[in-house]
């Protein structure tokens, strides 16, 4: 029985856990769903629902009359508008709570979704702190709501029909349609975490030659009080 249901957990099988809830984070029933929502004491992933805010998005606070309206914003001046969002907010997170494996935005319309960015971490305790301290943080003026999120593997919460081009429901999909980033923005933000790694890396080898080192010459510093 505890095999089966482990099984199914979080699956549309699952009579009791929020299967949308469970791979997306978010829930277009929120506090209204008949399934639990399980929130993680501990996670690599934070999620700050609606913190991007889209300039081609008419009507941002009033649910379904949501709309797209690509008519006063050209889409070269969207992705430059969208790349130094995305770049603020990787940098200021990596730079302040730890190495970043993934960053994810939400382009979606719907309530549970709409603005969404997801950070995961490559440790745990980075995530932790990071909710910790941005949910005393503002930005753009306005207060950051940030908290763990169930999200892991992106893969299995983004939208394939969208991926495709095929999406039929549009920004209210119940699945992630995620944002795109420059590819040249890309090359430079997911470099630059290469790089510290290898930084990172250079430095423990370092120590540790430089600690074998040390440990070398106070051997041959005993061998000759003992000659002597």
């Amino acid at each position: 029985m505890a095999e089966h249901l482990a099984s199914i957990f979080g699956t549309e099988k699952d009579k009791v856990n929020c299967s949308f809830y469970f791979k997306t984070g978010g829930c277009r029933h929120g506090d209204r769903c008949s399934r639990i929502h399980n929130k993680p004491t501990f996670s690599q992933t934070v999620v700050l629902p609606t913190l991007y805010r889209n300039p081609q998005m008419t009507n941002p606070g009033t649910g379904e009359t949501r709309s797209f309206d690509k008519s006063g914003v050209t889409d070269l001046e969207m992705q430059k508008h969208f790349d130094e969002f995305f770049e603020d907010v990787f940098v200021e997170c990596e730079d302040k709570y730890g190495e970043i494996e993934e960053m994810n935005v939400c382009d979606n319309l719907g309530d549970h979704l709409v603005g969404n960015v997801y950070v995961k971490f490559r440790f745990e305790e980075d995530a932790a702190n990071a909710v910790e301290d941005l949910n005393n943080r503002w930005f753009n003026h306005i207060p950051i709501h940030a908290e763990l999120s169930p999200v892991t593997d992106f893969r299995e919460a983004c939208c394939r029909q969208y991926e495709l081009g095929e999406c039929t429901r549009g920004g209210f999909c119940n699945f992630m349609h995620l944002k795109p980033i420059s590819r040249e923005l890309r090359r430079e933000l997911y470099g630059r975490s290469r790089k510290s790694k290898k930084k990172s890396r250079s430095r423990d080898r370092e120590r540790r030659r430089s600690g074998s080192r040390s440990r070398r010459r106070r051997s041959r510093s005993r061998s000759r009080d003992r000659r002597r």
